[in-house]
């Protein structure tokens, strides 16, 4: 699966921008997807996570109630919906897919490249 994530720039604080996550090479209908970032000077972290059916999606604390995922399998892409952008959403946002959802922790199966979201005060 190859995964190309779009959709970054620059914004102001409080608001938004919707991150678009396309997959080529396989359907993602069977995999759990997520997003995930890492902000200067700090390590990757997840932001959120679908299930490969959708019944189920999980927030990092800091973006919950902020930030939706979604995913339209006819067009194989995954979108994170970001809404009352906030200065430390400013990160290189990455898309992934694994087979497993939860995902285990031990590494995704696939990453995309990243797209670059920059919030100013």
């Amino acid at each position: 699966v190859q995964l190309q994530a779009s959709g970054g720039g620059l914004v102001q604080a409080g608001g938004s921008l919707r991150l678009s996550c396309v997959a080529s090479g396989r359907t993602i209908s069977n995999y759990g997807m997520g997003w995930f970032r890492r902000a200067p000077g700090r390590e990757r972290e997840p932001v959120a996570g679908i299930s490969w059916n959708g019944s189920r999606k999980d927030y990092a604390e800091s973006v919950t109630g902020r930030f939706t995922i979604s995913r339209d399998d006819a067009k194989n892409t995954v979108y994170l919906q970001m809404n009352n952008l906030k200065p430390e959403d400013t990160a290189v946002y990455y898309c992934a897919a694994d087979g497993d959802y939860p995902f285990r922790g031990d590494g995704m199966d696939y990453w995309g490249k990243g797209t670059l979201v920059t919030v100013s005060s």
